[in-house]
């Protein structure tokens, strides 16, 4: 059914169509510039709102498009969100990239200390944020649109630090390990906000997972 032949639609048959629509639809939409152009405005939304409630309404009004047209450009409700998470991890994952190559990490303590420098930056909140609702989200809606982001976020975090993972199996440059800690301080980090004290954690982990190492 195309989106016009809503216009004429009796609003409690067009509402049920919508929410139809939203529980089955499979496939992304061909991507186009106005559609990019889109997803870029309500990721900025996103980042600023969050994603936990997110109405087509407000966020059309936000971007500049009607409901209407997100539906067409996208599909479904449910596929937006879906072109947004992959927009957050894409985002997120270059970012950890750019501060790492930025900071000179040749190996891997230098690596968790460079990727913690830009995770207690306070420009990267929003970002931080946003991941972590979509994480506890994935969880607890795991056949939503959420699905599978848990998981995709470590395998990328993971790979992240594999990359200067000097082939050693020791304990003290384990890629696990590193996550473990670099996302337990962040949990702490976000419910706190307390920089000195996560800081001052993962240091002193990095000190005894280097001694262990050696």
């Amino acid at each position: 059914m195309r989106i016009s032949a809503l216009i004429d639609t009796p609003p409690l048959l067009k509402q049920s169509f919508q929410w139809q629509s939203s529980a089955v639809s499979q496939h992304e939409r061909p991507r186009s510039a106005r559609r990019d152009e889109l997803l870029e405005r309500a990721y900025e939304y996103a980042l600023a709102h969050g994603l936990a409630e997110l109405s087509l309404r407000p966020l059309a009004a936000a971007i500049g498009s009607s409901p209407r047209v997100l539906l067409f450009l996208f599909g479904s409700k449910d596929e937006l969100i879906r072109a947004l998470l992959r927009r957050a991890r894409a985002d997120e994952l270059a970012a950890l990239r750019r501060a790492r190559e930025a900071g000179g990490a040749d190996d891997f303590a230098a690596a968790v200390r460079t990727t913690w420098g830009w995770l207690v930056d306070p420009a990267h909140r929003p970002m931080l944020v946003l991941w972590l609702q979509a994480y506890a989200r994935s969880l607890s809606e795991p056949d939503g649109p959420w699905a599978g982001f848990a998981r995709q976020t470590v395998e990328d975090w993971l790979g992240l630090l594999a990359d200067v993972h000097g082939g050693d199996d020791g304990g003290g440059t384990d890629p696990a390990l590193g996550l473990a800690l670099l996302r337990g301080a962040l949990l702490d980090l976000l419910a706190t906000g307390d920089v000195e004290r996560t800081t001052a954690v993962v240091e002193r982990h990095l000190r005894l997972l280097g001694a262990e190492a050696r």
